[in-house]
């Protein structure tokens, strides 16, 4: 029986969460605003806003798990990859807070954390993967299939060699000016479109590798030259526009990684990441789950973004082998 504090501040959520061996006691998520008005996330502004954030953030956390700092075990943290600022404050945090307390740190990989994020129970009704199973990590700055054997020996089959999905969504959106962030916008205003009413290429890559440059610059061009005979082409076609991109870019994330189970003789499939909120992703998921009869694991959108309780989850399998980290363990940015 354990207790684990985990901190997570990667990138512009500062965030805590208790667990209870693998069972989730608690989860804070405190978010930035500040970089809505930006366009996209200011470094300088997101480490200070944690500095602001992480004490108050692991109040809650212990407040709601009901327990005291005395009965923790260890403390996870997020060590990368992530913004260097960011990271700094939650990695110099849990730092002292176990040093401190006299209990050992756990360091945690930010993608590890968000495919293990299947493993977190809530209650005892929860369901998690047996091994071996399929992941799809999408998120801003990651794409990657990756295969599953144990917790911890993870093989990736394929990822991004230029942009990220969720990088290519974002971008989109931005053409469109629908401000930050824009995949949530997309996906709202997709579900009052047309996904065929207009179609992007997509590139011909080999293996389960994916390039999203190429989609993005489709539709940078097409809607260039839409705008030049109708300069309120956007505005008229909005819903359709969004409904159009987004498929085009989660089929093509689908297909590969439908190809890549059935190579691998995979029966059980997840999503990971800030883009697994996407609905067309989720349905699409299951839809080729239901095709083939295979298990499919769509997280809760609470875990889909960036939280403490995947840095708890993993922090706990680690915290079972004995795998502490020392004091001096800087963080890392990829």
């Amino acid at each position: 029986m354990s207790y684990i504090l985990a901190i997570e501040s990667s990138c512009d959520d500062t965030s805590a969460a208790v667990m209870h061996d693998d069972c989730m006691l608690s989860n804070v998520i405190a978010s930035q605003k500040v970089h809505e008005q930006y366009g996209g996330v200011v470094p300088e502004l997101a480490s200070r806003a944690h500095q602001q954030n992480i004490l108050p953030v692991v109040d809650t956390a212990l407040r709601q798990a009901g327990i005291d700092k005395s009965q923790l075990d260890a403390v996870a943290f997020t060590r990368g990859p992530g913004l260097l600022g960011s990271l700094l404050v939650g990695v110099s945090f849990a730092k002292g807070f176990a040093q401190a307390l006299g209990i050992p740190l756990i360091e945690v990989n930010h993608l590890q954390a968000h495919v293990l994020s299947h493993f977190i129970r809530t209650d005892s009704s929860s369901t998690t993967p047996s091994f071996p199973f399929l992941c799809l990590l999408v998120s801003g700055g990651h794409t990657q299939i990756i295969l599953l054997r144990s917790h911890f020996e993870m093989e990736i089959l394929g990822q991004t060699i230029d942009d990220a999905a969720g990088e290519a969504i974002d971008k989109a959106a931005k053409i469109m000016d629908l401000g930050y962030p824009g995949g949530p916008v997309i996906d709202r205003l997709a579900r009052e479109g047309n996904p065929d009413a207009f179609t992007f290429a997509t590139p011909n890559i080999k293996g389960y590798d994916y390039s999203f440059s190429g989609i993005k610059t489709s539709f940078l061009y097409y809607l260039r030259d839409r705008l030049a005979e109708q300069p309120d082409f956007i505005e008229v076609h909005k819903a359709d526009l969004c409904a159009s991109i987004q498929k085009c870019i989660m089929e093509f994330l689908l297909k590969k990684f439908e190809k890549a189970a059935l190579a691998n003789r995979i029966s059980q499939v997840a999503i990971a990441g800030g883009v697994s909120a996407n609905s067309y992703l989720r349905n699409g998921l299951q839809r080729i789950a239901d095709k083939h009869h295979w298990k499919a694991f769509i997280p809760p959108f609470t875990f889909c973004t960036d939280n403490a309780a995947m840095v708890g989850i993993a922090g706990y399998y680690k915290y079972l082998r004995h795998e502490y980290a020392d004091i001096s363990l800087p963080p890392f940015t990829n």
